[in-house]
């Protein structure tokens, strides 16, 4: 059967139809799995009518069917993965990194979170054949820390036109946590015109940690950390799309700042993310990175440098 169109929903107008889509609701499946608070926001309609095409939408999609796991594996199969440049940091990631999910890098300052991030950047735009994803890139810089001149030199090293790798990463600089969030939903904007295959948020936690301080905001911090992650991996979905993001750790080794190298965000950050990698220095430009996280794949660590030309073996 073919799928309803979003007017046919009971409640939904030409303008409200108009209002779903330019938020990123293009399917029923997307409007079925909302929350009425969510959606009568985004639409500015009242809650009982958000209700109702909820249900209306969820009536249409099926919702609430099982599926068997050989299905599941049918669905997979549209999953693409990009290369990092390095066969041994591919290997350990089950041959690369994977779209529909968040891969989160964390570590101390100058273990090498950024220079991954603009390597898997100059890397998607590549073709799908040369472990690529074909696709545009969009990055939420929170701190300052995006180099141009980096991509160029990544770029060149895998003989790309370093002008042309650079006009398909757009690059957006976050001011603080409530922008860092509009940015998700500007990309959502953005990737309907461009095929945007990989989002890079660096760093995910340093506004909020900056601006949620002292255990009286630890709740509201979480709530709003808890949106944003799930915003990323709903654009992940939408666009079949990469998600890096990357993180800081836990200041001091004693008891009462805890573990120096347990990432910020606790729970939330860790049950979201669905792959967490541990980077640390090694000794002559080598890092050491670790897969602490994953929901199939071993935990395991390899050893990768970093140089100008970028991410090897």
């Amino acid at each position: 059967m073919p799928e309803k169109k979003l007017e046919e929903l009971p409640g939904v107008g030409p303008a409200t139809a108009e209002k779903l889509r330019d938020a990123g609701y293009t399917d029923l499946m997307s409007i079925a799995v909302e929350s009425p608070k969510t959606l009568a926001e985004v639409c500015e309609i009242g809650e009982s009518t958000a209700v109702k095409i909820i249900a209306a939408a969820k009536q249409a999609a099926d919702v609430g069917g099982f599926e068997t796991g050989d299905q599941v594996l049918e669905r997979r199969k549209n999953i693409h993965k990009l290369t990092s440049c390095s066969k041994a940091f591919d290997e350990l990631m089950g041959g690369g990194f994977e779209s529909q999910a968040i891969a989160e890098f964390y570590g101390e300052f100058g273990s090498g979170k950024t220079q991954i991030c603009f390597q898997l950047a100059v890397n998607a735009t590549m073709p799908e054949e040369k472990g690529g994803l074909g696709g545009e890139v969009v990055v939420i810089d929170t701190e300052n820390t995006f180099r141009p001149e980096r991509i160029v030199q990544m770029a060149t090293a895998l003989d790309l036109d370093p002008i042309e790798t650079l006009q398909k990463i757009h690059v957006a600089r976050a001011f603080n946590s409530h922008h860092q969030m509009l940015l998700v939903e500007k990309a959502t904007e953005l990737a309907r015109d461009k095929p945007v295959k990989l989002m890079v948020v660096d760093s995910l936690t340093a506004h909020f940690r900056a601006e949620y301080i002292g255990r009286g905001a630890l709740a509201e911090r979480q709530q709003s950390l808890n949106k944003h992650m799930h915003d990323l991996l709903r654009f992940a979905d939408l666009n079949n799309s990469v998600i890096a993001v990357t993180n800081q750790v836990a200041a001091k080794p004693d008891a009462f700042f805890g573990d120096p190298t347990r990432p910020i965000g606790g729970h939330i950050v860790g049950h979201t993310a669905t792959f967490r990698i541990y980077l640390r220095k090694s000794k002559g430009g080598k890092r050491i990175a670790r897969l602490i996280d994953s929901p199939n794949l071993p935990e395991a660590e390899v050893v990768i440098t970093i140089s100008e030309e970028g991410v090897r073996d």
